[in-house]
């Protein structure tokens, strides 16, 4: 399965980077801002419903997103999924995402989707690797859904003088499958990328803070979007 991962991020991110020798991105026209997202997220076993339910796992989060240079808020996100520890290292989840957006001169419109997901955790001598594939069905406008996998490799190392404090860095390619009136043409969608810190409390609260690039490529392919994002996250263990 971890192959599987490997080999599924490292085609979302051939895909990413033939795209972009090609020269189709430098034709389009590219716009930029600022904004912030700001997001929690509890995870923890379903043991406190029952011991039996050990291997069990909850996933609750929920983001809110602002950007026009921070004039604008235009998307939230709440995310909630039952998973299955296959080992300590293993968990396959089963999910649901609501994603409501107000983008600046478009209509309001409610995503929503369905997924599976998978992750792989591999401690190393360097750090913490960690696969996520996500295999998301998207419902938005009309009765077509669009299919989209997503792969993120995220890496954390604590620093040696100070062990509560964490370097994180990941990156994350979607994809389109299938092209749909409403979800655009099938190919590359976005890449989202992160580098920044973590700072955690105890074993069961951690913050990050640092900088994402969100590199959107529009539903035609001919113009893209860059957001530059201030992140913070609370990250839950229970």
């Amino acid at each position: 399965m971890l192959k599987n991962s490997r080999r599924l991020w490292a085609a979302g991110s051939a895909a990413l980077v033939s795209l972009l020798l090609s020269g189709r991105v430098d034709a389009g026209l590219v716009t930029d801002d600022w904004g912030s997202w700001g997001q929690v997220v509890a995870e923890g076993s379903l043991s406190f419903i029952d011991p039996s339910l050990q291997n069990g796992r909850l996933w609750l989060e929920g983001q809110m997103r602002w950007d026009d240079d921070w004039q604008h808020w235009y998307q939230g996100m709440a995310r909630a999924a039952l998973g299955y520890s296959i080992s300590d290292r293993a968990t396959v989840w089963l999910g649901y995402t609501f994603l409501p957006t107000q983008n600046v001169g478009k209509p309001y419109v409610a995503q929503q989707d369905v997924w599976p997901a998978f992750r792989y955790v591999l401690p190393t001598e360097i750090g913490t690797v960690t696969f996520r594939t996500m295999f998301e069905t998207n419902f938005g406008k009309g009765n077509e859904p669009r299919y989209r996998p997503r792969q993120m490799i995220r890496y954390m190392r604590p620093f040696d003088f100070e062990p509560r404090l964490s370097l994180i860095a990941w990156d994350e390619v979607f994809v389109r499958v299938n092209s749909t009136p409403w979800g655009g043409q099938a190919g590359f969608d976005q890449n989202r990328a992160f580098l920044g810190g973590g700072w955690s409390f105890d074993p069961g609260f951690r913050v990050e803070l640092g900088y994402m690039n969100q590199y959107i490529d529009t539903p035609n392919h001919q113009d893209q979007v860059m957001h530059n994002l201030v992140m913070g996250s609370l990250f839950v263990n229970f």
